[in-house]
């Protein structure tokens, strides 16, 4: 190449046609100079001084640009920067021409690009004094009195702070050495602040917050607190000059510091807040300083885990903001192609961007500033907005009921009358958009406030959603009325929608046949949602709504149809489910035989169709069960494909650009170390969906899905880390376990593997599954992963497969989440220190342990398992564990860590000997203490712990016998000992007292046999039920004389048991139990008179009467 032999030789005129090349239209030419650039990187010394000469000295204004972009990104951006391979004189002569550009320069974008590119190149050699001269360089600069060059020095150095924050630390007593004529390094940022060009000011501001959000002593950022008034004096100067952009850039560097520390902002936060609700709510102002400011405060607001509530103090603040963020909502037209449009291309004309805005806002708010506070500030204004005369404010206030809804549920869940009230008001409404907003409203309230909402509100709501899709003139209306109806069945139950099936499915099946092509395609969503909660209820219907069903599938043609026939099949495949195996499965052929022709002549990639099938395949094979087997060659192909999909992202450089926007909403941008990373999230969707359709297959097919075993196995692995996508992720968690069922109940049923190939498959999965576990981010997920690895101990018998290492390893997984599960809390009990702490902040915290509480339970079921299968073999594990698990007990912990804990102990008593022998004398004091707790479920363990200990710990048992005897009974003798919260309690407490009776009778008087009997049947706790109702049986088969009772006075009792134990087949009683029992009960009816055994009859229901009949004659 002899061009690049020109420029390495130094040749001034070849390098700068290189950049023109490099700058040009023509693809090819600059394809010819980017692989010439590529070669000249190879000579790093002649590379930089190209670039920096071009810099300093070329009349083209584009060329110096270009060598300061370039520069940048040879020197700090490339993955392999030529900065190391650059001799000790080539760097010097870099850096000093750099400084020197800047204050040469006149063109300000060409200065800004050079600033960039010193601040990231100091960013990585000022650690190590590889650029003593940059800063005394930088306060030369900001004392120069020039406003260009002090600028350039305050975005320098606002730049370093973000990026080496300890190191400037370091270097504060120079910096302080040289500004000591000008006073502190406060009151020189101050004096920028003040500066009249307005680039000084927003410089000087840049730099201020970057350090105060970056500094990480609060000592530190409190020696900022007198210039707070100073910046926001700039935000308010920009504005009365009229420059709206920079006043834009100043509120954006305030919301860096309500993210960073919010509490910097405390002592000024009337001053700071009132400022920005003034520009907030400026109708005079621009939406993006306005939004802006919103942001701001929002920001403000959800900084619970840093502030917690700090906002909720200020007077007024609340409702002020919230009535702000409602006249967001204001920012909509009525616009006619909203009205006309057949598909939701159009959905969101007319709306403004305050409006999409304040949706969001009042969305976060109302979690943020908590129920309470935001639902008072709703009551006070909604019904204000809803008599008003102004479309728009009626509007506005359904809008905002639907977006707050979520956040207000536990307020909200006590005012559903008024709200359906409110609701229905905008049906009735005169203008469309109210009407349709008033779907919106209820439909969201059923999704939030379901099912309770739909028990109390039903004979308002369904009524007048239904009277909406009369609306023949406004077909908008008439489909979110169909989705208010798919809201409203989805948290619904049968018996509650069950009266208004007739009017429903004659509306729906009217929009069907006469609706726009979007009123049908909500019309089949409809019917799909309400055939799904309808079940069997909806079979009377199934003649009617098939046939129009498949007839779209078959004869809907064109690409406009493409989602109605998708929606048609979604609807078949539900109604399917709901009617049953015996109603659909002639039509499930014809359903089947129209996906494989649809297969076969291939689909679009944009025809939604292919995803839709993917459930609808699924869906039929839970309706057909192992009949679906023939039809899985035709579905199984399609989801493997889906499910190795490979995330669509484009990864670049451009850090500074605008994030790219994406018009379909399907492109999430992200930055992550250093880069732009834009994910495509239609292909995430689609393999999520594929990967949860495989588990389904699994899940009901069993030994019937071992074909596809290997294969799904060796895709699922690699997805437990794949974290794009937390769908995924659960998906590939929920497989594993199902895969090896599959695999072990194939080898038990001789299909074809055998136990080594289940054994070579729990080695192939095992490892990756807990090398995921302290990897996931997300708790959901981690409790998947917990729930996974139980289920796998269990499937594969425990010892029998999985050696006490592998399980070990298992364990040692344990140590590290509830290492951090306490770290978590500690920042929780951290929160709970703060100064505005207060009740909202009190819920949000109960609501926060709740979700850690699932992963205490997926862990204690683990150690349960691990125990129940190894016996001792799990003991040292499990002691490995215990200084943390004791954490749980410590005074001021929530009931369900204590219950956690204690279920842990009852299981060393229960399933290892030498555990329980070793540890009896400790924790049989605890499990009497905690059967006193407050809590019932902490009572409910620890009597069940007693039980256990009286069962298998008789020697642990004895000095406590009498303390366990009185609190078991005080436990059934309770006054509320039967309530519905304390029903598992007393079930497990008659189980403790018949594992006394019957392992230690000694420890018990004669007369606790009749109080036991008296206490049956048990009804709530099924697995104790079974246990209790197995002992009674032994007990009368071994005549025990203290529970038949003095001269058998307790039969007519045992009787009567027996009758509703039976009656309720097998949900209180094993079935060899069962067998006995019924056997037994046909001997004792004959001591009875008839009568009395047809009294007991007689109590019970029809279908249980019947059940018993069919027990006693079989």
């Amino acid at each position: 190449m002899a061009a690049l032999q020109a420029i390495v030789a130094g040749d001034a005129a070849a390098f700068e046609q290189l950049c023109a090349m490099l700058m040009s239209s023509q693809n090819e030419q600059r394809s010819q100079a980017e692989a010439v650039f590529a070669e000249l990187k190879q000579h790093p010394d002649a590379c930089a001084q190209q670039l920096v000469r071009t810099l300093r000295t070329s009349p083209s204004l584009e060329a110096r640009a270009l060598c300061a972009v370039l520069l940048r990104k040879v020197l700090t951006r490339d993955d392999a920067s030529i900065w190391p391979g650059m001799s000790a004189p080539a760097k010097q002569a870099v850096k000093s021409e750099m400084l020197a550009c800047i204050k040469e320069e006149q063109q300000r974008g060409v200065t800004k690009k050079v600033c960039d590119c010193v601040s990231e190149l100091a960013a990585g050699i000022i650690e190590d004094q590889g650029w003593p001269e940059l800063l005394p360089f930088i306060f030369q600069c900001v004392q120069s009195g020039e406003p260009r060059l002090m600028e350039s020095a305050l975005l320098i150095f606002a730049a370093l702070a973000r990026y080496v924050m300890g190191v400037l630390t370091q270097y504060m007593g120079t910096l302080h050495g040289l500004l000591q004529h000008m006073g502190t390094l406060h009151g020189l940022l101050q004096q920028c602040l003040g500066h009249n060009v307005s680039d000084v000011r927003l410089a000087a501001m840049k730099a201020t917050c970057v350090f105060i959000s970056e500094l990480e002593s609060a000592e530190e950022r409190d020696k900022f607190q007198a210039i707070l008034p100073a910046l926001l004096a700039c935000i308010g100067r920009a504005l009365n000059e009229g420059d709206e952009t920079a006043a834009q850039e100043a509120i954006e560097m305030f919301i860096e510091i309500a993210e960073a520390h919010p509490r910097f902002l405390r002592k000024q936060l009337p001053e700071v807040v009132g400022a920005m609700l003034q520009i907030a709510e400026s109708d005079q102002l621009e939406e993006g300083v306005r939004c802006l400011a919103a942001e701001f405060l929002v920001t403000l607001c959800e900084a619970r885990e840093k502030a917690p509530g700090m906002m909720r103090k200020l007077p007024q603040f609340a409702d002020r903001l919230f009535k702000c963020l409602v006249m967001f909502l204001l920012d909509v037209e009525d616009d006619q192609q909203w009205h006309a449009a057949e598909d939701e291309k159009h959905e969101h004309e007319g709306e403004g961007e305050l409006f999409d805005f304040g949706q969001e806002c009042l969305d976060r708010i109302a979690l943020s500033l908590g129920a309470n506070t935001v639902a008072a500030a709703a009551g006070a204004l909604l019904p204000v907005l809803m008599a008003d005369g102004d479309w728009k404010k009626r509007h506005a206030a359904l809008i905002t009921i639907a977006q707050i809804a979520e956040g207000c549920v536990k307020v909200f869940l006590k005012q559903t009358d008024a709200l359906t009230t409110l609701c229905l008001q905008g049906v009735a409404d005169a203008h469309p958009k109210v009407r349709w907003a008033s779907c919106q409203a209820l439909g969201q309230l059923s999704t939030d406030l379901g099912p309770d909402l739909q028990e109390e509100q039903h004979a308002k709501i369904l009524p007048a959603v239904m009277g909406l899709m009369d609306d023949f003139a406004n077909p908008r209306v008439q489909a979110h009325a169909c989705a208010a109806v798919v809201n409203f069945a989805e948290a619904s139950d049968q018996d509650t929608i069950a009266p208004y099936l007739d009017a429903l499915i004659g509306k729906l099946l009217a929009l069907l046949q006469r609706g726009r092509r979007n009123v049908q395609e909500a019309a089949l969503t409809a019917i799909a949602a309400v055939a799904d909660t309808a079940e069997e209820y909806f079979i009377k219907y199934y003649d009617s709504c098939m046939p129009l069903m498949t007839s779209i599938l078959t004869h809907a043609s064109g690409k406009e149809m493409q989602l109605l026939r998708a929606k048609a099949l979604e609807c078949v495949s539900l109604v399917g489910l709901a009617v049953g195996k015996e109603r659909f499965g002639n039509d499930a052929k014809g359903v089947m035989q129209y996906m494989q022709q649809v297969q076969a002549a291939g689909i679009d990639n944009d025809d939604p169709l292919s995803s839709y099938m993917l459930q609808a395949g699924a869906r039929i094979c839970k309706t057909l069960g192992q009949d679906f087997l023939p039809y899985m060659p035709l579905v199984m192909p399609p989801l493997l494909a889906a499910a190795q999909l490979k995330p669509d992202v484009v990864v670049s450089d451009n850090l500074d650009g605008e994030e790219e926007e994406d018009d379909d909403g399907e492109t999430e941008t992200f930055i992550v170390g250093g880069k732009r990373v834009s994910l495509h999230t239609s292909v995430l969707d689609e393999k999520a969906t594929a990967c949860n359709m495989i588990c389904c297959y699994a899940d009901e097919l069993k030994e019937g899905f071992y074909p596809y075993v290997e294969q799904v196995t060796q895709i699922m692995v690699p997805l437990l880390k794949f974290y794009f996508n937390e769908d995924v992720r659960a998906s590939a968690a929920q497989a594993l376990p199902e895969m090896l069922r599959s695999a072990s109940l194939a080898a038990q049923k001789g299909m074809g593997p055998d136990e080594a190939y289940v054994r070579n498959m729990l080695g192939f999965v095992w490892g990756p599954l807990l090398d995921a576990i302290p990897k996931e981010p997300d708790m959901e997920i981690l409790v998947n992963l917990l729930e996974a690895a139980d289920e796998i101990i269990d499937i594969v018998d425990g010892p029998k497969m999985l050696a006490v290492e592998q399980l070990a390893a298992l364990f040692a997984k344990f140590a590290g989440v509830l290492e951090e599960y306490e770290e978590r809390r500690a920042e929780r009990m951290q929160r709970m220190q703060s100064e505005d702490f207060d009740a909202e902040e009190q819920e949000q915290i109960e609501e926060e342990h709740e979700s850690e509480t699932e992963l205490l339970d997926a862990l204690g079921s683990c150690i349960t398992t691990a125990l129940r299968l190894y016996g001792d073999a799990a003991l040292p594990l499990v002691e490995g564990l215990m200084p943390a698990v004791s954490k749980l007990l410590e005074k001021g912990r929530f009931p369900e860590e204590r219950r956690v804990a204690i279920c842990v102990m009852d299981d060393v008593l229960e399933h290892s000997p030498a555990g329980g022998a070793k540890y009896a004398p400790q924790v049989l004091p605890l499990l009497l203490q905690g059967c006193a707790d407050r809590d019932t479920n902490v009572r409910q363990c620890s009597v069940y712990g007693l039980g256990c200990a009286a069962q298998h710990r008789s020697e642990g048992f004895a000095p406590h016998a009498a303390a366990a005897v009185q609190a078991v009974l005080a436990l059934i003798q309770a006054p509320d000992a039967r309530s519905d919260d304390n029903e598992l309690c007393f079930d497990n407490a008659v189980s403790a007292l018949g594992k006394i009776l019957e392992h230690q009778p000694g420890a018990i008087d004669a007369g606790a046999g009749s109080l036991f009997v008296a206490q049956l049947p048990l009804k709530a706790d099924g697995v104790e039920a079974r246990v209790v109702h197995k002992q009674l049986l032994g007990f009368i088969q071994r005549s025990d004389p203290r529970i038949l009772g003095d001269n058998n006075a307790n039969l007519p009792k045992i009787v009567e048991v027996f009758v509703k134990v039976l009656a309720k087949g097998d949900k209180l009683v094993d079935a060899d139990v069962s067998k006995q029992m019924a056997a037994l009960l046909k001997q004792m009816q004959a001591a009875l008179p008839a009568e009395v055994f047809q009294g007991f009859v007689a109590s019970l229901k029809p279908k249980q009467q019947q059940r018993l009949q069919e027990v006693l004659s079989a």
